[in-house]
């Protein structure tokens, strides 16, 4: 557990939060009590609109509202980033409330093409929305509070989504329901603009940045600028994925409910219901599973759910037992026991997906220039908006052709798959740390101090005693920037640690008298690191200790200080001396692990590279572990 424990909750209490989590928690509840009272009226109803029956209309429906993200979100980022962030919320709102007046009329009418031009107006006020809402919590919280603060927004986010499905289904359903639904959506659309008002000012992030005013241009050049840092556009493909794949399941679920379950209304709000309470849980979990860091080693797993489960969700759809007396009713639903295994499904689909999404957001706000971060997020958007109207567009498309829903869920989890693959193959970093995260969750219980010594940007080399096999886990899964670790070359040869490190990008060091090629490559890897602005971590011990104790520090850091300028911080831990992976019985990984290990990992202040000394070095390592081995 780290030393500095952030409490999301404790958010709520603070207006630099919680103005801006009722605006966005109100304008997600108003979303869906509209979306879903046309989808009630598009699925339950014989309605058709240019030809089209209710499971392309549902599909076509979707992209409608979609297609704005990708025309506006350029302007939209440009506008968050010139212009105050609240502010900007304040007005995106205040026109929310002008096109509740035209869902009025559309609800009046009962005029579906209205309703969809009401739903494409809807996408353009989210569109502008999104920038400004991921671009403000930056500006507001620490690094340490980022994936608390996006867990509690996700949260809240699926929370309205749930409590909105429920209000628009339920309401719609009733006497006089457009009636209903059309002053619900004006009362709250008002609300959403009287709290953000409340939202405090946070100024413009680039005041003199020059507006473009040619959308297609724009977008061009930011998502041009957002591939400039690798890994935060390939966190944006992650994120477009997980659109897609969530649009594509999410967009099924009124016509499966109909003509897979034959169930009504209520049927499908539970599912409904289950799906985006899940996905609140597995965003709040983030902040605890992650302790307060951006955690990517959640992304995984979340992945691996995302493709088990929607499998599993074919094979349970084929055990549903058909109505013989009209649609089931939620009641009748959930005596099915085949309808739990569908349930659980899409409960932990909706786990899955708060693993896999809250971290990916939080890097790009994390890893992203401060100035450009809103624009960043409007490229995302613009990309997640392509990914989802390709979903549509591919949905109707198997749809039209004769696939039944399950299979179309079936195929989506087979290509997610092969995009979690292809992702983590190019960054090695999310699988690394996946599993780091495993073995410090399973194996040890770290206590943490003196952390905030490491700086957050530019380079420095950290230095630790080395008491086990898995000193460099420990480290990378506490200190919150990626590390390189310079490390004996024969780690590389065991079969289970080996690939480890080769995904982490460890560099491989020998000693000069056994492989003078190796050294020399290494120094040369070293100092690009240190050139290119890297944390770096060695082991000035050079070898994995037999007795527990701290041995001399060899020169080698010195060598590296000459050619590779950087401040040293010392760390040390202790309590590993005994467990599974030390020499405590001779040879480490012997025998069955028998117990968790209790590890302290310290750190100490930086050390000015040219007063570094080994003794020196190696006396404030030993201080900073203290008796414990």
């Amino acid at each position: 557990m780290s030393e500095q424990k952030s409490n999301q909750f404790q958010l709520l209490k603070e207006r630099r939060y919680l103005p801006f989590f009722v605006t966005q928690f109100l304008g997600a509840f108003n979303d869906n009590v509209f979306k879903n009272a046309i989808v009630i009226m598009f699925s339950f109803s014989a309605i058709s609109v240019l030809g089209m029956n209710s499971d392309v209309l549902i599909n076509f429906a979707a992209v409608i509202f979609i297609l704005p993200f990708f025309l506006f979100s350029a302007t939209a980022g440009q506008l968050a980033d010139k212009l105050d962030k609240a502010k900007m919320m304040q007005y995106v709102k205040l026109a929310e409330v002008i096109i509740m007046s035209f869902a009025t009329l559309g609800f009046i009418l009962e005029s579906p093409l209205v309703l969809l031009f009401v739903l494409f107006l809807m996408g353009t006020q989210s569109a502008f929305f999104g920038p400004v809402k991921y671009g403000y919590l930056p500006r507001v919280l620490a690094k340490s509070e980022l994936v608390g603060g996006n867990g509690m927004t996700d949260m809240g986010t699926f929370l309205a989504i749930l409590l909105g499905m429920i209000v628009g289904a339920h309401a719609i359903s009733l006497v006089n329901g457009t009636l209903i639904v059309s002053v619900l959506v004006l009362i709250f659309a008002v609300s959403g603009y009287i709290s953000a008002r409340k939202i405090p000012d946070t100024g413009a992030s680039s005041p003199d940045l020059k507006f473009n005013f040619n959308a297609f241009s724009e977008t061009w050049r930011i998502i041009k600028y957002s591939r400039s840092n690798h890994a935060v556009y390939l966190a944006i493909i992650g994120i477009s994925w997980f659109w897609f794949y969530g649009s594509i399941v999410l967009t099924q679920i009124p016509n499966f409910t109909r003509n897979y379950l034959f169930a009504d209304e209520t049927v499908f709000i539970l599912l409904m219901g289950t799906f985006s309470i899940s996905v609140g849980i597995g965003s709040l979990l983030c902040e605890r599973l992650s302790g307060g860091r951006v955690e990517i080693g959640l992304v995984p797993l979340g992945s691996i759910g995302l493709t088990v489960f929607a499998i599993d969700f074919f094979f349970a759809a084929g055990h549903v037992i058909p109505s013989t007396d009209g649609l089931y009713h939620f009641r009748d639903f959930l005596n099915q026991p085949a309808n739990w295994r569908i349930l659980f499904d899409i409960f932990m689909i909706g786990i899955s997906s708060g693993f896999f999404i809250v971290p990916l957001y939080a890097m790009v706000q994390e890893r992203s220039d401060p100035e450009h971060v809103s624009r960043v997020i409007a490229a995302n958007n613009i990309i997640n908006s392509f990914f989802m109207i390709v979903a549509g567009l591919c949905a109707m498309l198997f749809l039209g052709n004769g696939v039944s829903i399950p299979g179309l869920i079936l195929i989506t989890g087979l290509m997610n798959l092969a995009i979690a693959v292809y992702i983590y193959f190019m960054i090695t970093e999310f699988l690394w740390r996946f599993v780091v995260w495993v073995a410090l969750h399973t194996i040890y219980r770290v206590k943490t101090k003196g952390m905030d010594n490491i700086p957050t940007e530019g380079a420095a080399i950290l230095t630790c005693n080395h008491i086990s096999f898995v000193d460099a886990l420990i480290i990378a899964g506490y200190v919150q920037r990626p590390v390189r670790f310079v490390m004996d070359n024969r780690i590389f040869q065991n079969k289970f640690l080996g690939p480890i490190f080769r995904m982490a990008k460890a560099i491989p060091v020998a000693p000069r008298s056994e492989s003078p090629e190796v050294v020399d490559a290494a120094y040369e890897k070293i100092k690009q690191a240190i050139d290119e602005g890297e944390l770096l971590c060695i082991f000035p011990e050079g070898v994995i200790s037999y007795d527990g104790e701290i041995a001399e520090f060899k020169k080698g850091i010195l060598k590296i200080l000459k050619t590779a300028p950087a401040p040293v911080i010392p760390m040390a831990l202790s309590g590993l001396w005994g467990s599974w992976f030390s020499r405590y019985k001779g040879k480490a990984m012997t025998g069955i692990p028998r117990h968790i290990a209790k590890v302290s990992l310290n750190v100490g202040e930086p050390i000015a590279c040219e007063t570094v000394t080994t003794e020196g070095l190696q006396a404030q390592v030993i201080s900073l572990r203290g008796d414990k081995r």
